[in-house]
């Protein structure tokens, strides 16, 4: 329960573009008054900074490997006092059952979470998922208030070709009043302007900014993404001083490693110490999703809940105090939320797997591979034809060129044989890594150097029924489990944190020069996502939105 208290502060008014000493007093979790302090024209160096919460715009909190009440234990650390977030990575292991679970898990969290109705359940019709999200499922969803939009539309070829089906959950959305979320990669010009023209009204997808401008130009608002693995705040931050007023900041996936370090307020610090207007920035961050997704959250005004923040200044945006509801949940770096039950649920059911399953037979000594080459910081892979290295009429990995092998294992039926293909870019030069974790269904992926060791880090994700593995030539194994929907732990987030750090150092010590080579591996599944990417199903061509033979 939250007391009622008064404190004495520099007060950011991101509405009038003001600071003034204050005294802001809290009765019953919201504010009462914000009085000016008497003679004071200029902010008070001795006194701290009061500001409205920070609020991630886009994230799927599954992929932080842990369950909301945990995501938000270490997020108000970082001043982020609410999340939009796309439940479609449990919806595609669990169906409606998954989103129930994560409103019934947030529920035991002041945090306050916006959570979607996931509109592309399965992503494609090319992959396995574990359950299905149907019209009448979304129909159902918007009748709770707390599912606040309809996710993120990521089959915008149905958009463009106004498939039938995507349209009529568009029109739910409009007729629930909720706002509809975009997923257009590289969509430009009457592209774009067709893809917005059914009132979709945001996009997180933008790799450039002339990208970003043909959107804004339509309509949309653009959510500057920072995440884990995909990072294009350097690309997008150049809109700041002319769009700042449809622009947002989002993580889109945070793995626990770099969400106990920083969250939305690492992306205010370096927009304001490249030179932006802080009260644009604080636009971005703290206002703009409020506004638009229509927030429970508290804005720094009289009358609302009390959510808001201290800091230190308005450069390094420490935060020394984070407040929801006028309840006090983190202090200096340090979480005052309590922990909460976690139930465990799970759709789990691939049998183990043996090296020769991994086998890939070539028809020639001259084979040439179709390879995927996958970037650090990006979703988005190319696609590079090598010769194959052939040994007993078998394709193998050819580790002194970076030519590894991929593979994706149906996790939700037994005994169905590996997708496989090869990848450049992971760099291992031992062992293999595998994950449960594989957007957006979900089936184990996994890269190694050789088919001994894809097994065996398979076979500890299978055995653990979800989680994240690292298998080295020398014996050593670590292995992450993730028994909540294989997606998340049932652990503290710090312990996660912790155990995730370690198995990330052992990819790393493999070889592995990615920044986030797990995260990395769980988009190498992500059909909509060009251009080459392996489903349990086969290698897919996401520009012909076709399946490809892996040796041409």
């Amino acid at each position: 329960m939250s007391a009622d208290f008064s404190l004495t502060a520099n007060v950011v008014d991101v509405f009038s573009r003001s600071i003034q000493p204050a005294i802001i007093s809290v009765e019953n979790g919201r504010i009462a008054s914000i009085a000016p302090i008497a003679g004071a024209t200029a902010p008070d160096p001795a006194l701290p900074y009061v500001l409205p919460g920070f609020v991630d715009a886009h994230v799927h909190v599954e992929s932080s490997l842990l369950v909301p009440t945990e995501f938000a234990r270490l997020a108000v650390a970082h001043g982020t006092v609410a999340t939009v977030s796309d439940p479609h990575e449990i919806g595609n292991v669990l169906g409606v059952a998954g989103v129930e679970f994560m409103l019934e898990n947030a529920a035991h969290s002041p945090f306050k979470f916006c959570f979607g109705a996931p509109s592309c359940v399965p992503a494609t019709p090319f992959e396995t998922a574990g359950a299905e999200i149907t019209v009448a499922d979304i129909k159902k969803l918007f009748e709770n208030p707390k599912i606040g939009y309809l996710a993120e539309m990521m089959n915008w070829p149905g958009v463009l070709h106004r498939d039938s089906d995507v349209m009529a959950k568009i029109a739910l959305a409009h007729a629930a009043g909720r706002p509809i979320d975009g997923h257009a990669p590289g969509l430009r010009g009457d592209d774009a302007a067709h893809y917005a023209s059914v009132g979709i009204s945001t996009d997180h997808e933008c790799f450039t900014a002339a990208e970003a401008r043909d959107k804004l130009a339509v309509g949309m608002k653009i959510l500057i993404r920072e995440g884990s693995a995909a990072r294009n705040f350097d690309a997008l931050i150049e809109l700041m001083p002319e769009h700042y007023h449809n622009l947002m900041f989002c993580s889109d996936d945070k793995h626990p490693d770099t969400l106990i370090l920083g969250h939305i307020n690492q992306l205010v610090q370096r927009a304001v110490a490249l030179g932006n207007d802080v009260f644009n920035v604080l636009r971005v961050a703290c206002v703009n999703p409020v506004k638009h997704y229509h927030l429970p959250v508290g804005l720094l005004a009289e009358g609302d809940p009390a959510d808001f923040i201290v800091v230190n200044n308005l450069r390094d945006f420490e935060v020394s105090q984070t407040y929801l509801d006028g309840q006090l949940v983190a202090e200096n770096g340090q979480s005052l939320l309590p922990a909460a039950p976690i139930g465990v649920v799970n759709n789990f059911h691939a049998q183990p797997v043996q090296a020769a399953d991994f086998a890939l037979p070539v028809p020639s000594e001259h084979a040439k591979l179709r390879v995927i080459e996958c970037f650090d910081g990006q979703l988005i892979t190319a696609r590079i034809d090598l010769p194959a290295r052939i040994e007993n009429g078998r394709a193998v990995s050819d580790v002194e060129q970076d030519v590894l092998k991929l593979a994706v294992i149906n996790r939700y039926q037994p005994h169905v044989a590996p997708a496989l293909a090869f990848i450049r870019g992971f760099g291992l030069q031992h062992g293999a890594l595998a994950s449960s974790v594989g957007h957006d269904s979900h089936n184990i992926t996994a890269v190694g150097c050789d088919d001994e060791s894809l097994a065996r880090a398979v076979n500890l994700v299978i055995e653990a029924k979800g989680g994240l593995a690292a298998v080295g030539a020398d014996g050593r194994e670590i292995l992450v489990p993730l028994p909540v929907a294989g997606l998340m732990s049932n652990q503290s987030g710090v312990d996660v944190a912790a155990a995730y750090a370690a198995v990330d150092a052992l990819a790393k010590e493999l070889g592995s020069p990615l920044g986030a080579p797990f995260m990395t591996l769980s988009f190498m599944a992500l059909l909509v996502i060009p251009s080459l990417k392996l489903s349990d199903k086969g290698l897919f061509d996401g520009q012909q939105f076709a399946f490809v033979d892996v040796v041409e």
